[in-house]
């Protein structure tokens, strides 16, 4: 635990003041600020400097399973029973069309990739097929991530698996009301890489946050030699090889950490009203609109706001963010609304989340740099059920990707005419989790590196991204 005291406050006969102006020991729960932790990122950087690119990640998981049909494979030349209910729109690729919920991102389809050959495999609610791509640590993508690269970014301290929930972004909502967090214990699950590589959730309550924040009168910060002197000793753990320079010098990089004001970039009061205004959600719909229905009580409007979260956590350093909206299950059997009603506001949300996130990127220069990933656990059944909705279903599944070098402007594959399996070459989540590795890391590098269990190096030895795209 690292201590920053005041030692102008009250002291006790240890010589330690009643109240720590500072307490940072929990930031171990999200990873921490341990000595062997950056030990593990410094050896890391040292012994496999071409292995991390400059990329991150951003996934954005619709809990419910998105109808595909509405979403990029409209398919309005079926019978009635299977085409999009909510009609179609021209997108910027000739002979491209989306659901007609999407008019924004119609606009600005020549700047992604949307695979309509993608399949999740899974007609369930099971998250870990998507996203831990059948690996056998039963870990997901992004606890992969965290363990290659460790927990927290070594210069900022940032925690680099960060899961953004609606809590995130709006407190005292009610855990369970508007949104139903058991719903995805294992979105981001750890499995056997062990607790420490589980995404932080800034929404998780507690100390955590508080723990981040550093609130000292500014001439206490004056003489850093002084403040240095407050730090309690840190533990000198040391793996067996006894890799260790001076404990000074993480005391330093710790301290430096803290002070810098990590917890600022969970801070949306920061940003330009203007930066605002563009991800705002909260005018698309009222979100009590959907809540007498039993799925569509997990849904928010708050959607823009956590995409711009997401957007100041990889700026921060964070590699891999997952945002999680909650309510795509349609049913129509009375858990949610007939002729599955809440698809417009919800889409028109997905719609208006997505282009802002899009466009912020681009005027920062970040397209590069950050791959969008969009989809959720499966797909929707292709005819439409008696109450007009669409049930679970894993042969086809929505998937959009933006940036990240990617090649974009271009739809990858192609459904039969009912949209109910893919008519070309079908990709998977393991084709997935291969795209998403080979932005974020030298492949090659990751096969052979000797410092990561023989799990992930045999992941990545079989993972192959979608060809079209890289």
């Amino acid at each position: 635990m690292i201590n920053l005291t005041d030692n102008l406050l009250d002291q006790n006969c240890s010589g330690f003041a009643r109240r720590d102006f500072l307490r940072a020991g929990s930031l171990s729960m999200f990873g921490g600020l341990t000595l062997p932790n950056l030990l593990q990122i410094k050896a890391l950087a040292k012994d496999q400097p071409h292995l991390v690119k400059d990329k991150a990640v951003v996934l954005l998981f619709l809990q419910g399973g998105p109808p595909h049909i509405e979403f990029f494979d409209p398919k309005m030349t079926a019978p009635s029973e299977f085409r999009s209910i909510s009609g179609e729109i021209p997108t910027t690729l000739p002979g491209i069309t989306f659901g007609s919920t999407f008019p924004k991102l119609a606009k600005m389809a020549h700047k992604f990739a949307v695979v309509r050959s993608y399949a999740s495999g899974n007609g369930g609610h099971t998250y870990l097929s998507v996203t831990s791509a059948g690996n056998e640590m039963k870990a997901a993508m992004s606890a992969v991530y965290s363990r290659i690269v460790g927990s927290n970014h070594p210069s900022t301290g940032m925690p680099r698996n960060v899961l953004v929930l609606p809590e995130a972004v709006q407190q005292g909502l009610k855990l369970g009301s508007n949104f139903e967090t058991g719903a995805l214990p294992t979105l981001t699950a750890s499995g056997s890489l062990g607790q420490s590589f589980e995404a932080f959730n800034p929404a998780g309550g507690g100390t955590l946050k508080q723990d981040m924040e550093l609130k000292v009168p500014s001439e206490r910060l004056q003489d850093r030699k002084t403040l240095l002197g407050g730090i309690d000793q840190l533990r000198r753990d040391v793996d067996a090889s006894g890799i260790v320079e001076s404990a000074d010098q993480f005391q330093q990089q710790a301290f430096d950490v803290i002070s810098g004001g990590v917890a600022s970039a969970f801070d949306l009061s920061k940003e330009d009203p203007k930066t605002l205004e563009l991800y705002d959600t909260s005018h698309i719909f009222k979100a009590r609109e959907l809540q007498r229905w039993g799925d569509m009580r997990r849904t928010t409007n708050l959607l823009g706001l956590q995409m711009l979260m997401a957007r100041r956590m990889v700026e921060a350093g964070t590699g891999f963010v997952t945002v999680s909206d909650c309510g795509w299950d349609y049913h129509s059997n009375g858990n949610s609304p007939k002729n599955m009603a809440g698809l417009y506001p919800m889409g028109h949300q997905v719609d208006h989340a997505v282009a802002a996130f899009l466009t912020d990127l681009e005027r920062r220069g970040l397209s590069d740099k950050v791959l969008l990933v969009v989809t959720g656990e499966m797909g929707r059944t292709p005819r439409l059920n008696k109450n007009g909705g669409r049930d679970h279903y894993g042969n086809l599944t929505s998937l959009l990707l933006a940036g990240g070098g990617l090649k974009m402007g271009q739809v990858v594959g192609e459904s039969d005419s009912t949209a109910s399996l893919p008519a070309t070459r079908p990709y998977g989540p393991m084709n997935l989790f291969g795209t998403i590795f080979h932005t974020l890391f030298d492949m090659g590098e990751l096969r052979i590196a000797q410092n990561l269990p023989a799990p992930i190096r045999e992941l990545a030895d079989k993972a192959r991204p979608i060809p079209e795209l890289v």
